[in-house]
C-alpha cells in the first residue's frame, strides 16, 4: 500500500511516539502530526545528526505502535523527505500542546526554548506503508 488510509490517519492523530528512522542512523523516539495530505512532519534543529543523514539520503521511515493495554496496532511509512524551512515553530507548538500540558510552567518554558531556536520541518512523503491490527 503507498498511501496513508483515513483509519491510519485517525491512529497517528492521537498522542503517540513514534519512531523515525533515517538513512544510516539509529531509531528514535519522536513527536510527529499526520497532515490530512497523508504526509508525516516533525521539527527537528538544523543542525542535528538526523538533518544531517537526511540531506545525504533523503530517506526515512517512521514506526508508530499503539500503546500497552490497547489491542496491537502499528502503522509504519517510509519514502523520501524534503526539509522545510517554514512553520516548524508553529508545528512545535501544536505537538507541545497535544503532547504537554502546558498549563505547567515547567513544559511552558519547555516550549519557550524549543521556539527560542531554529527548527526545521521534516516531512515524510510515503511510498510505502504498511499496517498491522490484532
Amino acid at each position: 500500500m503507498t498511501a496513508l488510509t483515513e483509519q491510519d490517519l485517525d491512529f497517528l492523530r492521537r498522542p503517540l511516539h513514534g519512531f523515525l528512522t533515517v538513512a544510516g542512523g539509529e531509531p528514535r523516539p519522536v513527536w510527529f502530526e499526520a497532515t490530512a495530505e497523508g504526509t508525516i512532519q516533525l521539527f527537528t534543529e538544523p543542525d542535528s545528526p538526523k538533518v544531517r543523514r537526511v540531506r545525504r539520503d533523503p530517506r526515512a521511515s517512521l514506526v508508530v505502535a499503539a500503546p500497552v493495554g490497547e489491542r496491537e496496532r502499528w502503522v509504519s511509512a517510509a519514502g523520501p523527505v524534503s526539509l522545510e524551512p517554514d512553520g516548524a515553530h508553529d508545528l512545535a507548538a501544536r505537538l507541545a500542546a497535544r503532547y504537554w500540558d502546558l498549563d505547567d510552567p515547567s513544559r511552558a518554558a519547555d516550549l519557550k526554548g524549543i521556539l527560542a531556536v531554529e527548527q526545521l520541518r521534516l516531512v515524510i512523503h510515503p511510498e510505502k506503508v504498511r499496517r498491522y491490527t490484532y
